[in-house]
C-alpha cells in the first residue's frame, strides 16, 4: 500500500490533466438531507478520467519502448486518452475501434493523431485484433484499466480529493467498469483515511466486479447491458480485482431509469449532460440513501466522463422522471363509450398526465397507455394503483416494464387479425451502416414477421421488438435458429403490456 502511494504521488498526469474541481452539489444535498460533493472529471481535456492512467503508463515507458509505439483497444474515453497523451509524448498510436463505434468518437480520436483501425461489432473482436496488430507490428499496448500504471494515474483523483475536501468525509460512490478508476481511488484513500468508505456502482445488468467479489476469481459475464456504455465490460482486471477485494467496502448496482435520473440531476446542478457512466455514482448514492437513514454526511461521487451521443438525449429525457419516482407509466381498461376518459382522468385527480396513448379495439372495452406526473415516489405509484381497482378500472403498473418502456409506449395497436400463434421477442443487435437489414436477413424468410417495431437510442445497439407467426409444431425449430443468430434475445409473449395492446 505504501508504495502505491509513492506510485500516486509520483504519477505524472498533470502534463494533460488538470487538478479536477470538487464542486457542492447545494440543490442536490438540500433535497437529500446530506452534503454531496461532484468530482469533476468530466470537465478533463477529453471530457473523461481516462487521460490520466494512459498518460502515467505513457510516461513510465522507456525511450525503446516508447520508439516502438503503443496500441490499444476501445470504443470511447480511453481511445481518446491514449491518442492525447501519445501525441503530448510524441509517440505513434494506433487505435482499434469496433465498426460499431460512433462517428463522433472515431473523429475525436483521430483529431487526436491517432491511427484508428475500425474492427469487429463489440470490444471483445477489437482487443483480439488489437492483439494480433501488437505482435505484427511489435508495438506495447496500453491496457483500459488492468495496469500497475494505469491504476495508479487514475489513483491521483482519490489524493485531489483528499486535498481539496474540507471537514468530514463519510464515503466515495465510484462507477466501475473494468476497476482501473475505483483501484485507484480505494488503494489511495484506504492508506491515509481509512475509515472513509468506498462504494462501487455498476448497471445491474454489467456487474462484473460484484459478482468477481462474490466469487472470488473473474467472472466473464454472458451478455452485458448497453446503455452506459463506458463501463459494459464483461470481465474486470486481475489487478483490479485483487485490489477491489481488498479496499472496496460494498458494492451498488441501479438500473437504467435510476441512471437517467441522476444525469437529469447532475444537469440541475452543472448545466453539464454526463455520459451513463458519468451518471453511475450519483444513481448509487441516490440509492443508497433511500435504503439508508443518513443525514448530515459528506460524500463524494464521481462524475468520470461527459462523452455522450447527442442522439441518446431523448432516451436519457424519457426514462430520468421514471428513474426519479417522478412519473408512472401504466395500462388500464376503460368503458368505449362518450366521457370514460374524463371520468378516469377524475379518478387521477390533479395529477398530471404526460402521456396518453389510445386506439379503437371494440365496441365494449379500450385499452389505454397512460404517463401519469408523481409528487411522492414509488408510495404513491401503490397509492393510485389501488385507487383505480377500487373506482372499478383494471390497471397494471408498467413503470418496470422494460418491454412496455422501449416498445409498446411507441406502438399501442391492437391485435392483428388473421395471426393465431404469435411468439413476441426482444433483440439487441450491433448498431452499423446496414445492421438492420443484416438482422432481417438473419432472421431469414421460414416464418412470417407479424409485429415489427425498431429504436436506435443512438448507442452502439440497435433495438427490435419483432412478433413471429410461428405454428406449434415448429416451436423447436425457431429456438435453435434464435439460438444460431448469436443476438441476445428474450421472449415476450407472457408481458403484460403485450396482452393489453399488442395481441
Amino acid at each position: 500500500m505504501n508504495d502505491f502511494v509513492k506510485q500516486v504521488e509520483n504519477a505524472r498526469v498533470y502534463d494533460v490533466a488538470i487538478e479536477s474541481p470538487l464542486e457542492a452539489a447545494r440543490g442536490l444535498s438540500a433535497r437529500l438531507g446530506n452534503r454531496v460533493f461532484f468530482k469533476r472529471e468530466d470537465l478533463q481535456p477529453i471530457f473523461s478520467f481516462k487521460l490520466r492512467g494512459a498518460y502515467n503508463k505513457l510516461a513510465s515507458l522507456s525511450a525503446a519502448e516508447a520508439a516502438q509505439g503503443v496500441i490499444c483497444s476501445s470504443a470511447g474515453n480511453h481511445a481518446q486518452g491514449v491518442a492525447l497523451a501519445a501525441r503530448h509524448r510524441g509517440v505513434r498510436a494506433v487505435i482499434v475501434m469496433p465498426v460499431t463505434t460512433p462517428s463522433i468518437k472515431v473523429n475525436a480520436v483521430r483529431a487526436l493523431g491517432g491511427e484508428v483501425e475500425l474492427h469487429g461489432d463489440n470490444y471483445d473482436e477489437a482487443f483480439a485484433h488489437a492483439t494480433k496488430l501488437m505482435h505484427a507490428q511489435d508495438l506495447v499496448f496500453i491496457h483500459p484499466f488492468d495496469d500497475p500504471e494505469v491504476i495508479a494515474g487514475q489513483g491521483t483523483i482519490g489524493a485531489e480529493i483528499l486535498r481539496q475536501i474540507d471537514g468530514e468525509l463519510d464515503a466515495i460512490f465510484v462507477p466501475i467498469g473494468g476497476g482501473g478508476l475505483i483501484a485507484g481511488i480505494a488503494t489511495y484513500v484506504k492508506a491515509l483515511r481509512p475509515d472513509v468508505r468506498i462504494i462501487g456502482v455498476e448497471p445491474d445488468d454489467s456487474a462484473a466486479m460484484r459478482d468477481s467479489v462474490a466469487a472470488g476469481r473473474v467472472v466473464t459475464l454472458d451478455h452485458v447491458g448497453i446503455f452506459a456504455d463506458g463501463v459494459a465490460v464483461r470481465r474486470v482486471g486481475e489487478h483490479t480485482l485483487r485490489l477491489c477485494r481488498q479496499y472496496v467496502d460494498e458494492f451498488i448496482t441501479v438500473d437504467t431509469d435510476q441512471t437517467c435520473a441522476a444525469i437529469r440531476d447532475i444537469f440541475e446542478e452543472t448545466r453539464c449532460v454526463v455520459e451513463p457512466a458519468g451518471g453511475l455514482a450519483v444513481a448509487g448514492l441516490k440509492k443508497y440513501l433511500s435504503e439508508h437513514a443518513l443525514s448530515d454526511k459528506t460524500f463524494v461521487t464521481i462524475n468520470c466522463g461527459a462523452n455522450v451521443n447527442f442522439d441518446r438525449l431523448r432516451h436519457i429525457a424519457e426514462r430520468a422522471a421514471i428513474g426519479d419516482q417522478s412519473e408512472m407509466l401504466l395500462a388500464a381498461e376503460i368503458a368505449e363509450e362518450p366521457g370514460s376518459f374524463r371520468r378516469f382522468c377524475e379518478v387521477i385527480g390533479r395529477r398530471s398526465i404526460t402521456e396518453f396513448n389510445y386506439r379503437y379495439n371494440d365496441t365494449r372495452a379500450a385499452h389505454i397507455f397512460v404517463g401519469v406526473q408523481l409528487s411522492r415516489g414509488r408510495g404513491e405509484r401503490k397509492e393510485l394503483l389501488e385507487t383505480l381497482r377500487a373506482a372499478g378500472y383494471p390497471a397494471v403498473d408498467l413503470s418496470d416494464n422494460e418491454m412496455a418502456k422501449l416498445h409498446v409506449r411507441h406502438m399501442v395497436g391492437g391485435p392483428a387479425a388473421g395471426v393465431a400463434n404469435e411468439r413476441l421477442f426482444r433483440f439487441e443487435f450491433p448498431e452499423r451502416p446496414g445492421a438492420l437489414l443484416d438482422f432481417l436477413q438473419a432472421i431469414g424468410t421460414d416464418w412470417n414477421i407479424s409485429l415489427f417495431h425498431y429504436r436506435n437510442h443512438g448507442s452502439d445497439f440497435g433495438r427490435i421488438l419483432a412478433g413471429i407467426d410461428l405454428p406449434n409444431d415448429e416451436t423447436d425449430e425457431l429456438e435453435a435458429h434464435l439460438a444460431e443468430l448469436g443476438y441476445a434475445h428474450w421472449e415476450e409473449s407472457d408481458n403484460p403490456a403485450y396482452a393489453m395492446f399488442l395481441s
